[in-house]
């Protein structure tokens, strides 16, 4: 895949490293490691840990274990509800997990839109994740990569929070926890 975005990109990669802007070839260089479940990377105190989620059909999908000597981090990914996502954050000082309003989801439903079957394939409700958190315990969940249908984050955190007594927040660009 990577080398059809960089045969994509050959003209403008060409005017930029052979014409007046005199780009170095080497700074669109692209070095891939494919990734599975398990240690992806190890190095100055950081562990990171691939395991697998479940997104709808895709074959491989994958949410990330960040772990360093004070602290663990867990990035669901795509996924809905998962059991190798309790196994892989439990113990996890945070969680930041995708979502989207179960609620509105529910009031926006037709006979005639496949929307509700989908996101219930490949997503997370703000619902279903109370209940994953609830049975995780992370010390802050961190509302991600929004769904968000017309919901507001009070609307999502109250659900999230019928299961869950923990903190939770909604993540906005730039933070820090």
């Amino acid at each position: 895949m990577t080398e059809h975005i960089i045969a994509a990109w050959a003209e403008d990669i060409a005017v930029r490293t052979n014409g007046l802007e005199k780009r170095t070839p080497r700074g669109y260089r692209v070095d891939v490691h494919a990734v599975g479940p398990g240690v992806v990377y190890d190095s100055a105190g950081v562990r990171v840990t691939a395991f697998a989620v479940e997104h709808g059909t895709w074959r491989e999908a994958y949410g990330y274990r960040f772990d360093t000597p004070d602290r663990s981090v867990v990035i669901s990914g795509d996924t809905k509800p998962s059991e190798n996502l309790v196994r892989a954050a439990t113990g996890a000082d945070v969680l930041v997990h995708e979502v989207y309003p179960a609620a509105r989801m529910a009031a926006n439903a037709t006979e005639s839109t496949p929307w509700p079957t989908y996101m219930r394939e490949f997503h997370t409700s703000d619902v279903e994740l109370g209940r994953l958190a609830e049975r995780i315990r992370p010390k802050l969940v961190i509302l991600s990569h929004i769904i968000r249908r017309g919901a507001t984050d009070e609307e999502m955190l109250a659900a999230v929070r019928q299961s869950f007594d923990g903190r939770v927040v909604v993540g906005h660009d730039l933070e820090r926890f």
